[in-house]
């Protein structure tokens, strides 16, 4: 098999390609460019797993970046373990093939315990103490000690959060070369999330994000010339493109309204309970999954999102099943906001009563996903002096709370999920093999039968 490269460039569109991201356009105009038809939802993990397994989500079962576990009664997002994805993946039809061929798959998600030869995935090591360190999980084990030894610590808070930057994606594309110069995987998946984070934090003008863009161009070049210099075919893909937004929607504050969500007091502050709640909502960027425990209250739930602001769509059983989410795990009802609106989690009617948590970046106990961690709260007198003095105390070894996350969703201006229909904002993939892309327009599962045909 022909060793191939896919450099999954997350929020990459054909409107952001151009006069600050001078390596990819002149690269483009060398090779072709085919639009994508995202899959519904348009987020990280449902995007990957229709890439990479070649079927929807009601076949692979990866309705979002997280749902409710029934059987636990718990919302869970951002899962590592690849067996919540229940269809084969791309490496595994290419080795049937080629008994020779290997896979690397560094930073894509559920890249825990999967079979591909080679994974890195960030992993932090979660202290009794409270503390966060940063690291990372790698198959081979042998694998994680050695790129650290060769690159440094990952930059895990420079990953996601307010201080989010290019270092982590310059460490993912650093380590992917020195995993190609020490395995030389025939098929190797390159996760760069960098463009995402600010084109949620900062929306989508291009003047606006120019050095972000300037940033990930340099990145690119440095991975396409690197691979291409050693013989492989080189693809440029997305997964979806980011709107502009000017409207949250507090789903589950509509709910608690109507007495269909139940909270617990925890030292003054309110917990949301989904197990013992009518129904409540997963939000996740520009879709909520609607969870009604109680199926006399379907209606009443239905008639709410119905006549919500924002709302476009409002899927049922045959709604999921028009857009492939007839899937246990999907919600009883799944909401889609308009291309200018976003779902939040909040649940709390007084801001005083938000869990402690909700003031800081925790993306496993927060029941939805929460764009507002990328923001420091700008009521903060002197944000830089708290965090000082939070780090101390977490290089003392005491507990802290890192709690400088604010509650203004307001601040949030691009957003994602809903499925665009502009060829300029669609995302894309790019291949200096010409004669392999045939259609203007692909769907979100050809690009399966695309990387095998590079790889043939």
């Amino acid at each position: 098999m022909d060793k191939t490269v896919v450099l999954n460039v997350v929020g990459l569109t054909p409107e952001l390609i151009g006069e600050y991201t001078p390596f990819l356009s002149a690269w483009q105009k060398r090779g072709k460019t085919t639009s994508i038809k995202p899959v519904l939802p348009a987020v990280t993990c449902t995007a990957q797993a229709t890439y990479y397994t070649g079927v929807n989500p009601d076949e692979h079962g990866i309705v979002a970046n997280g749902w409710y576990f029934r059987d636990e009664c718990e919302v869970k997002l951002w899962r590592q373990s690849n067996h919540l994805v229940q269809a084969p993946k791309i490496w595994d039809k290419a080795r049937a093939l080629d008994p020779d061929f290997t896979c690397a798959n560094l930073f894509g998600w559920y890249n825990m315990y999967s079979s591909v030869d080679y994974a890195v995935t960030p992993r932090p090591m979660y202290l009794a103490d409270g503390r966060k360190l940063p690291d990372i999980y790698t198959e081979p084990m042998e694998l994680r000690p050695w790129l650290t030894d060769e690159l440094g610590e990952f930059p895990l808070f420079n990953f996601w959060g307010p201080n989010t930057s290019v270092k982590s994606s310059q460490w993912i594309a650093d380590a992917s070369k020195q995993v190609e110069l020490k395995y030389s995987p025939t098929l190797t998946l390159v996760y760069l999330p960098h463009l995402d984070y600010c084109l949620q934090k900062l929306g989508t003008n291009p003047q606006t994000i120019a050095q972000d863009l300037q940033e990930i161009d340099r990145v690119c070049q440095d991975l396409i010339e690197f691979y291409e210099a050693r013989g492989a075919k080189v693809i440029v893909l997305s997964e979806y493109s980011i709107t502009e937004v000017s409207q949250p929607i507090h789903l589950n504050r509509l709910f608690r309204q109507q007495g269909l969500i139940t909270v617990r007091e925890e030292l003054g502050k309110e917990i949301l309970i989904p197990g013992a709640s009518k129904a409540f909502a997963v939000a996740d960027h520009q879709i909520a999954h609607v969870y009604v425990n109680d199926h006399d209250c379907l209606a009443q739930v239905r008639n709410i999102l119905e006549n919500t602001t924002g709302i476009d769509l409002v899927l049922d059983e045959a709604g999921k099943q028009k857009y492939h989410l007839n899937h246990s795990r999907s919600g009883e009802l799944v909401a889609i906001a308009s291309p200018d609106a976003w779902f939040t989690y909040y649940y709390w009617l007084d801001d005083s009563l938000a869990p402690d948590f909700a003031r800081t970046v925790d993306i496993h106990r927060k029941p939805g996903y929460d764009p507002v961690e990328l923001f420091v709260d700008p009521q903060l007198k002197f944000p830089p002096g708290k965090i000082a003095l939070t780090l101390l105390q977490k290089k003392l070894g005491f507990r802290y709370l890192m709690d400088v996350i604010p509650l203004d969703a307001s601040l949030v201006k691009g957003s994602h999920g809903h499925l665009t229909t502009s060829i300029g904002r669609s995302p894309l993939l790019i291949s200096q093999q010409q004669d392999l892309l045939t259609n203007e327009i692909i769907k979100a599962t050809e690009v399966f039968q695309i990387i095998l045909n590079h790889l043939n």
